[in-house]
């Protein structure tokens, strides 16, 4: 089965009811079509910061747009190593993401702009590669990440929300 044939929105079973939040942003279903659009958006929207604008914070102890940038990648990496796990069929638990201390300890803001695109679309192109290769059972395969069970399926479509989420962030407070 092609991975046009596999895809399909998710259920709530699926994922951690807190996930809903980036799923409903995703009204699409072909996910990779979608995360390769989302990547181009993303490298565009973000190249247009400039080295002093990418530290700017709207509000006392929230983050630069270097740290939401960096934020992204670190999604894409923890989401994405969770779909690759689970479509393997890990059966291990797999850790929860305190995004505030990876953020506290990556020294992002220290970080080019270009530098932090790139991060990000090195991750999001590989992810790109592996999902679209998967077969339904990967797609539909659980797994447990942060205690909770969790598909492939749920974690590609969280993967494409979370980043609207922190971009639609940046277009609202950060403009």
């Amino acid at each position: 089965m092609r991975y046009d044939d596999a895809m399909r929105r998710p259920e709530p079973t699926e994922y951690h009811p807190e996930f809903e939040n980036y799923i409903s942003l995703v009204p699409e279903t072909d996910l990779v079509g979608a995360m390769s659009s989302q990547l181009e958006e993303t490298r565009a929207f973000l190249s247009g910061f400039d080295a002093e604008r990418a530290g700017y914070r709207y509000a006392e102890g929230k983050w630069s747009i270097r740290e939401i940038t960096g934020h992204l990648a670190d999604g894409e990496r923890v989401f994405g190593y969770r779909a690759f796990a689970i479509a393997r069929g890990e059966t291990a638990s797999l850790p929860g993401f305190e995004e505030n201390s990876y953020i506290a300890a990556s020294g992002y803001d220290l970080w080019a702009m270009p530098d932090l695109i790139e991060h990000f679309s090195a991750l999001r192109t590989s992810n790109i590669l592996i999902l679209r290769a998967l077969d339904e059972a990967a797609w539909s395969r659980v797994g447990i990440a942060n205690e909770y069970p969790v598909t492939p399926r749920a974690l590609a479509f969280g993967m494409v929300g979370h980043a609207r989420h922190h971009l639609s962030v940046l277009r609202e407070r950060y403009l």
